[in-house]
């Protein structure tokens, strides 16, 4: 049974708000702002960089996560589709990464009925594009411009911002 839809959670009385759809939605706020810190002033060549013979280049990621949030939004609406895009100049796919998220979040906060439950969104592709941060982070460790360490527990993630601008770390270590 698709979960009853919600607006933002600071919009709605405390007896209205689906949890679970409060917290996917903060969950992929989460992925905006780990994303934009990873993508952030990005050594030259970064794009295409190459770990290996069996690894993908991060604008291989990031095209992979544009299709993640798109997929997610064709869950949410149903019927669901996937699609394999293409892969865009760095900046341009940047765009287009953040876009799909905004798009994703702005229909989890619509009030527009889910055709799919929160958890399987979550379990699927949020819990996907977290993952491809972290080989996002990683590949930039290893391309020779590492991400300062943060703790993200105390990062100031707000459901509802999704886009590439977020707020500065709170709290970064080496």
């Amino acid at each position: 049974m698709p979960n009853q839809a919600t607006t933002s959670p600071d919009a709605q009385p405390a007896h209205l708000i689906d949890p679970a759809r409060a917290l996917l939605r903060h969950a992929v706020a989460t992925v905006a702002y780990r994303a934009a810190k990873t993508v952030r002033d990005t050594p030259e060549r970064f794009a295409g960089f190459v770990a290996g013979p069996t690894t993908r280049t991060p604008e291989q990621i990031l095209a992979h996560m544009v299709d993640l949030f798109d997929w997610a939004l064709t869950m949410a609406r149903g019927p669901t589709r996937w699609h394999d895009s293409s892969i865009l100049p760095w900046d341009e796919q940047l765009r287009r990464f953040f876009a799909s998220l905004e798009a994703f979040d702005a229909y989890l906060a619509s009030g527009e009925p889910l055709a799919t439950s929160a958890e399987r969104l979550f379990q699927g592709p949020v819990a996907d594009a977290l993952t491809h941060v972290g080989q996002l982070a990683m590949l930039r460790r290893l391309a020779g411009g590492p991400v300062r360490g943060e703790s993200y527990a105390k990062a100031d993630i707000t459901a509802g911002r999704t886009s590439f601008d977020q707020p500065p770390p709170r709290v970064e270590f080496d």
